[in-house]
């Protein structure tokens, strides 16, 4: 697996790149957003680890140029700016997912792991579309309509919409969500489930008269065919 990694600060870069040598990933490394840029480009790579605080082209800018620019690898962001905000902006940027440091080893090397399984096609899964009523998600496509109507999704947004029509008319906990969307070992004490479950029913239920997806007051979120 090829991993291209942005970080400027030369010890942690150094680290992470022994760390990650001996458990076998090749990894290249970008001081900064320009090059980083132009690498990602230019190579075929499996993840990109971006730092937020960048020379030059910042790590939230590179990664919504990225998107811009029609790439799917998966993200994974390092700060050390662990406010919700943040991370918001982090994820809406089109990153897959958010590392605060100073972070352990072991849990940068599961985020990994989980992030590359997500970006693998799923083979045991045979349905191509997830469906609930007029919303249909084509999941070889990654694409989202409902009624007929286009609705373009940040990945995080796909992901969590995902989640919730793998497991539609179960009632999913804000614990179950961050386990599932965002991957092991995420911060509990974040609102980030409550703020991506009122995105995503502005873009898929605010201008249609049946509302999908539903909340149970105490217990969770689901999506429920009226």
């Amino acid at each position: 697996m090829k991993i291209l990694l942005v970080e400027d600060e030369p010890s942690v870069a150094s680290m992470m790149l022994k760390g990650l040598t001996e458990k076998g990933y090749s990894v290249s490394v970008a001081p900064d957003g320009n090059l980083a840029l132009q690498m990602a480009l230019d190579g075929q790579y499996q993840l990109f680890i971006i730092d937020v605080m960048l020379p030059g082209m910042n790590g939230i800018e590179l990664c919504r140029t990225l998107r811009q620019k029609g790439m799917e690898t998966p993200v994974l962001m390092l700060t050390a700016l662990g406010t919700t905000e943040n991370i918001v902006a982090g994820l809406d940027s089109g990153a897959d997912d958010y590392v605060v440091k100073p972070f352990r080893f072991a849990e940068l090397e599961a985020r990994i792991r989980s992030l590359l399984r997500r970006s693998m096609p799923d083979l045991t899964t045979p349905a191509e579309m997830l469906v609930a009523g007029d919303l249909e998600m084509n999941l070889d496509a990654k694409s989202v309509q409902r009624s007929g109507r286009d609705i373009t999704l940040t990945a995080t947004e796909y992901r969590l919409l995902e989640c919730l029509l793998r497991n539609q008319n179960r009632v999913l906990s804000r614990v179950e969500l961050l386990e599932k969307v965002w991957g092991v070992d995420f911060n509990m004490g974040t609102n980030v489930v409550d703020v991506y479950i009122n995105y995503l029913r502005k873009k898929i239920d605010k201008d249609f008269d049946t509302k999908l997806l539903q909340t149970v007051v105490g217990m969770g979120y689901m999506i429920k065919e009226a």
